[in-house]
């Protein structure tokens, strides 16, 4: 097995070793083979950096194999630039959420920890998928173990949050379906996604194409006005749920406009950018506006992470190198720190159960060591320099300044809505005299806690203030990508 294999396979054979021999009377043991299992999910990623080659754009530890001969179906693994950094962020994220759920979660332990180790290896399957068959089965899959861990482990009104996730991620790819479908006999027989690539649709067919993947990629981001089953789920589900569908989840549906939409269907990318490019505007500043009436925290944080992917796809859809990479970033960098805020408000949770930001005030005095945690990550929300919620933004916000300055300018009011909503949250959670007796009885947080949001802290900062390996590993699959989108297929 090559090494993108293990990424994908080594998570999903520890999670079905946990749902297999686990039992609640042996939750102690679950747990740490559910971290076994997550620090060597995490170790078997680490050598890609060392065998990764900056310097072209071409895939990397390629895997290739027959699977369905008849249909010409291939297992077909490998990564460039453009997917490089979220095979390890998968499996970090893992790492960190297994962590967090020590404690919390006492029921179904071995089908909670295993849930998430066979999400993990689906979600890098989806990054390293050089068939579009392949693809679209990891894609699916998905959903499988996130609807589970809402619909088990959720909140009072589970069930609805589980089904609006399941439906309006299902039928955005039954369209994204059909699309593979004819470009698979477009290809004479092919999945091969680098060879979909390269085929000369006309106009109206790369139109029917991009609007087809839009339907399945914008549910996934999720893209205004097609968002609205965020705010449900990030509400009812588990704070594991929660982190792994913010830092990782939405991610997938982004990585699609660059390995489907844009490639396949650049004519049509172009002539639709300002339809994109409008609604993405709208998701930094509309839903940055909505995140500011809301009372519950949960609901804050995923209205902020609807308004920060906003820029992702802004970023895309500028078609320069500033804005693409400033995406890629973006959605690294959101990796980190939504994880972290869901993290945060899960710590609070579990002391309190209670999302309600009147439900807290005055934190600071009796958890300082945590509240100086949530101070960080707050400041990384709002984009604040030296952290890593910073980089992608000012970035995105440099591209579409290039393109157009009321574009950048437009832009840059995220920075403004998003230190108002956080910064005001911050406040009234934390800062000020105790509110009521539930913070005043609060206990700081643990050894096991201050470690989870310790490696957070790290990587916020780090990749805040030395964002160059970041970049470094993207910049020729960048340029090589903006070069291809660039070349219409009809001349």
């Amino acid at each position: 097995m090559g090494l993108l294999s293990l990424a994908i396979w080594t998570p999903i054979f520890f999670g079905v070793v946990l749902l297999a021999l686990g039992r609640d009377d042996q939750a102690r043991v679950v747990r740490w083979i559910a971290l076994l299992g997550a620090l060597v999910s995490l170790l078997v990623t680490l050598p890609m950096f060392g065998g990764f080659d900056n310097s072209t754009s071409a895939m990397q530890f390629v895997e290739k194999a027959s699977w369905i001969a008849r249909l010409n179906v291939h297992y077909h693994l490998g990564i460039d630039g453009i997917s490089f950094w979220f095979v390890p962020l998968t499996a970090f994220i893992t790492v960190v959420v297994v962590i967090s759920a020590w404690e919390s979660i006492n029921e179904r332990v071995n089908q909670y920890m295993g849930a998430f180790l066979i999400l993990s290896g689906l979600m890098i399957g989806v990054f390293a998928a050089l068939d579009a068959m392949l693809f679209y089965v990891f894609f699916e899959a998905t959903l499988i173990p996130m609807y589970l861990i809402i619909g088990i482990w959720g909140g009072p009104k589970k069930i609805y949050a589980a089904f609006k996730f399941f439906l309006y991620t299902l039928l955005g790819s039954l369209l994204m379906l059909i699309a593979l479908v004819y470009l698979y006999n477009k290809a004479g027989g092919s999945f091969d996604i680098l060879t979909w690539h390269k085929l000369p649709l006309a106009g109206p067919a790369q139109t029917l194409v991009f609007f087809a993947f839009f339907a399945a990629f914008a549910v996934k981001v999720p893209m205004w006005p097609v968002h609205t089953w965020l705010p449900d789920v990030h509400v009812e589900a588990p704070t594991g749920g929660s982190a792994v569908l913010a830092a990782i989840m939405l991610k997938l549906g982004a990585y699609g406009f660059l390995r489907f939409s844009m490639p396949i269907a650049p004519d049509a990318s172009h002539q639709w950018a300002p339809l994109m490019i409008v609604l993405s505007l709208v998701a930094v500043i509309y839903v940055g506006l909505v995140a500011m009436v809301q009372q519950d925290m949960k609901k804050l944080v995923a209205y902020s992470s609807v308004a920060h992917m906003g820029f992702v796809t802004l970023g895309f859809f500028i078609f320069n190198d500033l804005g693409v990479a400033g995406g890629l970033v973006q959605m690294i960098a959101h990796g980190f720190v939504s994880g972290a805020m869901f993290l945060c408000i899960g710590v609070l949770y579990d002391r309190v159960h209670s999302r309600e930001i009147s439900s807290y005030g005055g934190v600071i005095n009796t958890m300082p060591n945590f509240t100086a945690f949530a101070l960080l990550f707050a400041m990384a929300n709002c984009g604040l320099p030296a952290t890593a919620g910073f980089v992608g933004e000012w970035m995105v916000i440099l591209g579409a300044t290039q393109k157009h300055f009321i574009l950048g300018l437009l832009a840059a009011t995220a920075l403004i809505f998003g230190a108002a909503y956080t910064l005001w949250m911050f406040k009234r959670v934390y800062l000020g005299p105790v509110a009521n007796e539930d913070v005043r009885g609060l206990s700081d947080i643990n050894s096991r806690e201050f470690l989870m949001l310790g490696i957070l802290a790290v990587a916020v900062l780090f990749m805040g203030v030395y964002p160059k390996p970041f970049t470094d590993v993207m910049n020729v699959s960048v340029a090589d990508f903006l070069k291809h989108v660039a070349a219409s297929k009809l001349n």
